[in-house]
């Protein structure tokens, strides 16, 4: 019986003992058919590397192992470690680490176990690191080809959202900076055990080979973006003055607002990538 049986999956638990960490964030996925759409849409062959966070008792790792080259799962929870030996026995293309996901060198990892090939992230993401998680992922030069990750599903209509909606903002704009978003599957709860307290959803994301908009200095566009939603309700030029670290003027402002086409009383929720590229690019003419 496959571990993705809630009957199986009770099993394993209560052989070991386990008790849920909630400082870890543990949802343990029970629903096949939402197994099948996240494998399915992370397009994985014999020669991929896939990298795992968060493995769990191994449910997800066990669909990976069957579509994937191989597979290397990362576990923060030493209590889990000895589960994932016994329901990952046999699995000669699974390698299980005790490690923080977030202090991995994936370059070491990818060199050391993937002879240097691109991840494909997948996973059943621990909510309270997802942002942290994803963005360490796309910034960089992280060794990662694309990722299908179960997240908050308010989390995924943030990165899928169009200027001017209630769920753009800062991290929308860095999502499809480095990636190209797609929903795969919307969660309710009743699919995990635990039932979390919020709906859920699959969303891939593939990198992109560069950047859909071209910008002299993408940290200074991170830093007006984070700038003008920090003042959500507030114009862009009040924004972006009251914003210490910039150190814009007021005239600055309006000058490369009228350079870019844009109205002074335009909001930064309202704001494309593209605008938000042009606008950086004018702005660092005038600092």
């Amino acid at each position: 019986m496959p571990l993705i049986e809630p009957k199986k999956t009770i099993e394993v638990l209560q052989k070991h003992h386990f008790v849920f960490n909630k400082r870890f964030g543990q949802n343990f996925l029970i629903d096949p058919h939402v197994l099948e759409k996240i494998v399915a849409a992370a397009e994985l062959t014999k020669e991929d590397a896939v990298l795992e966070i968060g493995p769990g008792i191994g449910t997800l790792t066990e669909a990976l192992s069957d579509a994937a080259g191989m597979v290397l799962a990362i576990e923060i929870d030493d209590k889990l470690m000895p589960i994932l030996k016994e329901t990952l026995a046999g699995r000669e293309n699974v390698i299980i680490l005790h490690q923080d996901a977030l202090k991995a060198d994936l370059q070491e990892l990818s060199t050391h176990y993937a002879g240097g090939k691109a991840f494909k992230v997948v996973a059943n993401l621990p909510y309270y690191i997802t942002t942290p998680i994803v963005m360490a992922l796309l910034e960089g030069n992280a060794p990662v080809e694309s990722l299908t990750v179960m997240v908050q599903k308010e989390v995924a209509a943030r990165m899928m959202a169009k200027p001017g909606t209630k769920d753009y903002g800062a991290l929308t704009l860095a999502v499809q900076y480095y990636s190209e978003p797609y929903l795969a599957a919307n969660v309710p709860q009743n699919c995990f055990m635990p039932r979390p307290d919020v709906a859920s959803a699959v969303i891939r994301l593939k990198k992109h080979e560069t950047p859909p908009v071209g910008v002299q200095d993408p940290a200074l566009m991170f830093r007006i973006i984070r700038a003008s939603f920090n003042a959500r309700r507030k114009t862009l030029v009040n924004g972006l003055k009251n914003a210490a670290e910039l150190k814009l003027q007021d005239g600055a402002i309006r000058q490369a607002l009228e350079k870019c086409g844009l109205s002074e009383m335009v909001r930064g929720e309202t704001l494309s990538l593209e605008q938000f590229a042009a606008l950086s690019d004018a702005l660092r003419e005038l600092m």
